[in-house]
């Protein structure tokens, strides 16, 4: 049995062949012929930091992508990425979520607070700069702060150079390669179209991550600027912005084989990490994820169940939790199904065999994979205190707004280059905006109870591991009196209260007699320690991992392509279906049909009547597929995508619209650590169905126009 096991997962290791390359950077283009893969573009023609190209029409929007469609800055993102925008516009009176949202006219859109649209200009590599900085230093914790140092000056000097645009510094390679990018940045976006919710999530937490689907997905922005054309806060007498480059549609479509690519900001992928880190996701950190965030889902759902207004407050965060619930079960799923642990360890087993084979690799590397065993054992001793301390925070938005008030008090005491990013100058008026919508959604009930429950779990472990603030709150009974006490008595919830507060001296904090600023106030030593302990082993992780991917990539005789980190991305693939299970096959294309068969009638499958109706008189529609003989609903491709990705224009060859990615196939939820042509598969939703839904559900005829599609 075991050499069976072990037989498969080393078939299994071939058929990944190169899966850590899946993902590149502007900068990594030219590894690529994409004229041999059936381009019709260029690299230049699609990054090009000198002049006009494609990516200038991609946007990272709320920590989604998305893309401009027109000359008028309408912006297409996903459902669930406008989600929060769409659900602060609604009211039980005006339930935009339910019913869908079209403003007919500019007039009519709804400022979306929170969200700002960031395009990608240019970059610069600062490696050298960052490396000495660190080489300079001497232990891991004044390393860490060496970085974050430099860091900030590279950021600082960057933007005096670029007046206008926004500087970050990413990581591409931990502890070897450093990026700065220069980002043009709108904080104007408002809501323009969003369907009813029976079509931007039919089939709900029911079909999320799940193939085959039929979810609309898809919802319009658009960014606007001051009258001069200058990036420019909320204002009434602001323009649309009017981008560079906009995409075109294919109103066409696509057909099962053709080439597709995607370019996007994915979130975080884990491909070139250690069993060790594998082990401690698996074994800890995602197990005690999936159970909280299914506890607090359930919680949650009870309490919407009667009250609209209940479920509307309750609605983003289920919705927040609940796509990680399940993706982390996949993910976990996916780790055993793969044997994942185990063929890392076999991969470190032959690294260590090439380390030992050579007297100088031995001196340079012999101890990088003890030490990364020793950094994760360390961690997993203090896993329980460091995620309860994580959750303690989250787990109430009066404590979350007391904690940012008293950071901003001791923050802004200091120099602007040493403040945490938030209380930066360059960063107070977005971290001040965020006050009042982490307050939008309380609702007492939920936050009573959640935040007693981490509390009475943190009473629960050793003494030495409490923070004296938690360990002098009464137990039990009396902890309950307490926190009744101290919601009733706080003054947080009134946003414009907790606003003028902002950046007030610590003591001046504590006088006004918020019991959760003096919980804050209480909380505040431990959490600093727990900060700066983080900040070191970051830093002793981070050259640990510099070395173990520096050797591995010698071992392999090549270089990789770093893990994806919110930075522009290229994928490329074909519309493809795919054999999850033996005698199973998955066709790419979902049509109207599918949703005709799916609806019930009530939750999560809830067409709205508009949708039935036109869908049994869709068969002379323009929109349908000629192979299918009905319209498109939803798309499946090979190309390798991640959180992040969702909103991600999907193209042809020729670099126009042919739909729009939103989700992975539950076999692909293991895209983060690893992907293979055979199993993983993306969702997008055909653009074909988000035309005839603009054109034949919601009438939307002026968005039409403006899309130059009749």
């Amino acid at each position: 049995m075991r050499l069976t096991r072990v037989f498969i997962m080393l078939c299994l290791l071939a058929s990944l062949g190169f899966a850590e390359e899946g993902m590149f950077p502007m900068n990594e283009l030219k590894r690529l012929d994409l004229r041999q893969a059936g381009f019709e573009l260029s690299a230049e023609a699609i990054f090009n930091p000198d002049s006009v190209s494609l990516t200038t029409a991609i946007i990272n929007i709320g920590g989604c992508t998305g893309s401009f469609i027109s000359p008028q800055g309408l912006i297409l993102t996903n459902h669930h990425c406008a989600f929060s925008a769409i659900q602060r516009a609604s009211s039980a009176e005006y339930d935009y979520l339910r019913e869908g949202f079209y403003a007919a006219s500019h007039e009519k859109e709804f400022p979306a607070r929170g969200f700002t649209v960031r395009i990608t200009d240019s970059y610069v590599d600062v490696s050298q700069e960052i490396l000495a900085a660190v080489a300079a230093a001497g232990d891991f914790s004044t390393r860490a702060k060496a970085k974050e140092k430099r860091g900030k000056e590279l950021i600082a000097a960057a933007e005096k150079e670029n007046p206008g645009k926004r500087v970050e510094l990413s990581e591409m390679f931990p502890g070897k390669s450093y990026m700065l990018f220069i980002y043009t940045y709108l904080t104007d976006v408002r809501l323009v179209y969003a369907p009813p919710f029976g079509i931007g999530n039919f089939g709900g937490e029911e079909d999320n991550w799940v193939w085959p689907r039929h979810t609309g997905d898809f919802a319009l922005m658009r960014a606007y600027v001051a009258p001069d054309g200058k990036p420019a806060e909320y204002a009434p007498g602001n323009v649309p912005y009017s981008p560079r480059v906009y995409l075109p549609i294919a109103s066409r479509g696509a057909r099962e084989g053709d080439l597709a690519f995607i370019l996007g900001y994915p979130g975080r992928t884990y491909r070139h990490t250690s069993s060790h880190y594998l082990e401690y996701e698996s074994r800890l950190r995602m197990p005690w994820i999936v159970e909280w965030y299914g506890h607090q889902i359930k919680t949650m759902e009870e309490m919407s169940r009667k009250d609209r207004t209940v479920a509307l407050k309750l609605s983003s965060p289920i919705k927040g939790l609940a796509n990680t619930w399940k993706n982390y079960q996949g993910k976990l799923l996916g780790i055993d199904r793969l044997d994942l642990v185990e063929r890392k360890r076999l991969e470190e087993a032959r690294l260590a065999e090439f380390i030992t084979a050579d007297s100088a690799r031995q001196s340079r590397y012999g101890t990088v994979l003890p030490e990364i065993d020793a950094y994760y054992k360390e961690m997993s001793s203090r896993f329980e205190s460091d995620k309860l301390m994580d959750a303690l925070l989250r787990s109430s938005s009066l404590l979350s707004t007391a904690y940012t008030l008293y950071q901003s008090s001791t923050e802004m005491a200091k120099p602007d280059l040493e403040r945490d990013s938030p209380y930066m100058e360059r960063n107070l008026t977005r971290t001040r905006e965020r006050l009042p919508l982490a307050l939008a959604d309380f609702y007492l009930p939920r936050e009573r109870l959640f935040l007693g429950e981490i509390i009475e779990k943190i009473q629960a472990l050793p003494a030495r591991e409490q923070p004296a603030a938690i360990a002098r709150l009464p137990k039990g009974k009396k902890l309950g009196k307490f926190l009744d006490e101290a919601f009733a008595g706080s003054k947080l919830m009134e946003s414009a209260w907790a606003m003028q507060l902002f950046g007030k001296p610590a003591g001046e904090l504590i006088g006004t007699g918020d019991p959760f600023l003096k919980l804050a106030a209480g909380l505040h030593p431990d959490l600093e320690r727990q900060r700066e302990f983080r900040r070191a082993s970051g830093a002793r992780l981070e050259k640990l991992m510099a070395d173990y991917v520096e050797i591995k990539q010698a071992a392999a005789g090549r270089d990789f392509i770093p893990d994806a980190n919110s930075t522009l991305r290229l994928t490329y693939g074909h519309i493809r279906g795919y054999a999850p299970r033996d005698a199973v096959w998955y066709a790419p294309f979902t049509t109207l049909n599918g949703i005709l068969e799916k609806n019930r009638g009530e939750e999560p499958y809830n067409a709205p009547r508009a949708l039935l109706e036109a869908g049994a008189n869709s068969g002379a529609s323009p929109y349908v597929n000629p192979d299918l003989g009905a319209v498109p609903v939803n798309l499946l491709y090979d190309m390798d995508t991640t959180g992040g990705n969702s909103g991600s224009p999907v193209l042809n060859q020729r670099g126009e619209l042919i739909g729009l990615n939103f989700d992975r196939a539950f076999e692909a939820t293991i895209n983060d650590y690893a992907w293979s042509s055979s199993y993983s598969r993306s969702i997008g939703v055909d653009v074909r169905y988000i035309l005839w839904i603009l054109a034949e559900v919601s009438g939307a005829k002026g968005l039409l126009n403006e899309l130059g599609v009749e």
